[in-house]
């Protein structure tokens, strides 16, 4: 009971600063997300397309490194490097650390989209293009009219488990302090020199923002499985 009584304590006075953490912690995985599905989408294009061959095959080599390089590596460490890296390299942009760990998250999340995007376009019946092509489309307007029209239907429950998982993943930046549900803990913990009571509020509040996500998602997932029918 003390437990809970010192727990409720830490939520009343600081209540302010979990809520910042966690609007902090969505707005990352908003902005993430939405520039990972765009340059995802341009990777997972690049990688798949018949611009393998030919005199664009280093494209298609380049876009694979990048995916097998970031999906083979910690992400703690790419947040680390692009910390580190980019104020070294781009002095003259004046880089905040919020900008360094951003770019870090979307270069991350850029690598899983783009196999997301490509299962999702490869899901699609190659009949499909096939009649396509056969009526004339070029290759550009089968993709565009025929194809992901078919995969976004494909894409979208398994782009937004890839939001979910962002949201957890930002309280690897809490190594960096700069805002997010994982740096609040670390600032309440400072203060009150409590360690389980702020945890167990941080975990209270992260499985209640992933638990709503995922009975979204599972919605999401019916009504476009009762479309279909």
């Amino acid at each position: 009971m003390e437990f809970l009584s010192i727990m409720m304590q830490v939520w009343e006075r600081y209540w302010s600063l979990f809520l910042e953490g966690l609007g902090m912690t969505v707005y990352m995985g908003l902005v993430t997300v939405l520039i990972s599905t765009v340059s995802g989408s341009l990777m997972a294009l690049m990688r798949r397309s018949r611009l393998g061959v030919g005199k664009f095959r280093p494209i298609s080599w380049i876009a694979t490194v990048y995916v097998e390089v970031i999906r083979g590596t910690p992400i703690l460490l790419q947040l680390y490097f692009f910390y580190f890296m980019l104020p070294q390299w781009l002095p003259f942009l004046n880089l905040s650390e919020f900008t360094c760990v951003m770019v870090a998250c979307c270069v991350n999340s850029t690598a899983y989209v783009c196999e997301i995007v490509r299962a999702g376009i490869q899901a699609v019946d190659i009949g499909q293009t096939e009649a396509a092509r056969s009526l004339g489309l070029t290759g550009r307007q089968t993709m565009i009219h025929i194809v992901l029209p078919q995969a976004v239907k494909n894409i979208l429950p398994a782009l937004c488990n890839e939001f979910v998982a962002i949201v957890k993943e930002t309280s690897l930046a809490s190594t960096f302090f700069i805002g997010e549900l994982m740096t609040q803990f670390k600032t309440i913990q400072g203060i009150t020199f409590r360690v389980l009571e702020p945890l167990t509020i941080i975990g209270i509040i992260y499985f209640l923002l992933t638990f709503v996500l995922s009975k979204l998602i599972a919605l999401l997932e019916r009504r476009m499985s009762a479309s279909e029918r």
